[in-house]
């Protein structure tokens, strides 16, 4: 667990590949069936939501644990195995001579290895060698291959490997990132049992028509039924004043998008700036609901971000998008920040809420 962001290293531009970093990596079950394990939820509380691991799943977790003894230069910081994928946090504390590509390519074929296994075991009702042990298992990160030799190549390529999809490297580049995976890690089976005991809110919605737009949405749809909207939209004017000494009027307007909050009104923004982000920050503490438009769509088994997370749940947030998910999506242009501040301005002037589940 990190507690000093101080005493850790971060890539430099452009090594992000061979250098010294820090990297989530997410291994995931082609088909997403749940044989790394099941989830357990006891008496109904997500907070005690863990999981039950397979035989595969403690497999697949061996071949994690065996990484720091391949690569001396990896420490696996957290991960958390769920039924149908794996999260990890990978610290490269040196420079690698062939990158972190290589590590997590060994890891794939590895997990591919005992994928292949578990096949055949589903296909032989779980006999392998004379005693019924998991023995191939064991092997994964062999150079030797028992399950090759006993059954022969042709034989051996007809299994399905289960994992044939490289897993997600995504390189941390900010200290605040690091935590904030962390915690996303840790908290995946509370999610999970989250999405599991109230479907409703965390299900995508189709086809939400407002003032001629079609959105998609996550969360609660009856805050569209409000009686009262206001935007939460803070000029440039406002924080150019602020720069030149004087706050008054950006204090007075985020007061003010608080002040309304607590009277009932609905909050509405993409809250892209830093301050319209402070706005939502104190919003979300005290329990307000807001409808969020998101500048990405949704992509296929999509979890609000962590500040998010629990007020979906509540009920407390909507969150709106127009546009298709693009997985190559990393920065808001600025039309998109002048369209979604419209889109905003469209929803408070609602004045025939759009009808729910039509």
């Amino acid at each position: 667990m990190v507690t000093n962001h101080d005493t850790w290293h971060w890539q430099d531009p452009g090594s992000a590949w061979k250098g010294v970093g820090i990297y989530h990596v997410t291994l995931t079950v082609t088909s997403r069936q749940p044989v790394l394990g099941s989830l357990v939820i006891p008496d109904n509380d997500p907070k005690q939501a863990h999981i039950l691991r397979s035989d595969l799943g403690n497999a697949v977790l061996d071949c994690l644990r065996s990484i720091p003894i391949i690569h001396p230069e990896i420490q696996i910081l957290q991960y958390s195995l769920m039924p149908d994928h794996l999260h990890s946090i990978w610290y490269v504390r040196t420079p690698m001579e062939h990158g972190i590509r290589y590590a997590v390519q060994g890891f794939w074929r590895a997990v591919k290895k005992i994928g292949r296994a578990f096949s055949y075991l589903r296909l032989s009702d779980g006999t392998i060698d004379e005693n019924g042990h998991l023995s191939f298992f064991a092997s994964a990160e062999s150079r030797d291959n028992p399950l090759r030799m006993h059954i022969g190549e042709e034989e051996y390529r007809r299994l399905n490997p289960l994992f044939t999809e490289m897993p997600f490297i995504r390189p941390l580049s900010r200290k605040n990132q690091l935590q904030t995976m962390i915690r996303y890690v840790q908290m995946n089976p509370q999610r999970l049992a989250t999405k599991r005991l109230m479907p409703g809110f965390f299900r995508v919605q189709e086809g939400i028509e407002i003032a001629g737009r079609t959105y998609r949405a996550v969360g609660n749809a009856e805050l569209l039924q409000a009686a009262r909207f206001k935007p939460v939209h803070v000029r440039r004017t406002m924080i150019d004043e602020a720069i030149h000494g004087d706050n008054s009027r950006l204090r007075d307007y985020m007061n003010d998008c608080v002040l309304a909050a607590r009277q009932g009104a609905v909050m509405v923004s993409p809250f892209i700036s830093d301050k319209e982000k402070e706005v939502m920050i104190v919003l979300l503490a005290e329990e307000h609901p807001i409808i969020y438009i998101a500048d990405n769509g949704f992509r296929d088994y999509y979890k609000p971000s962590d500040g998010l997370f629990d007020a979906v749940a509540a009920g407390r947030v909507l969150i709106l998008s127009p546009w298709e998910y693009d997985p190559s999506k990393r920065h808001v242009t600025r039309d998109e920040c002048v369209a979604m501040n419209q889109m905003a301005e469209e929803i408070c002037s609602l004045s025939d809420p759009p009808a729910i589940g039509a």
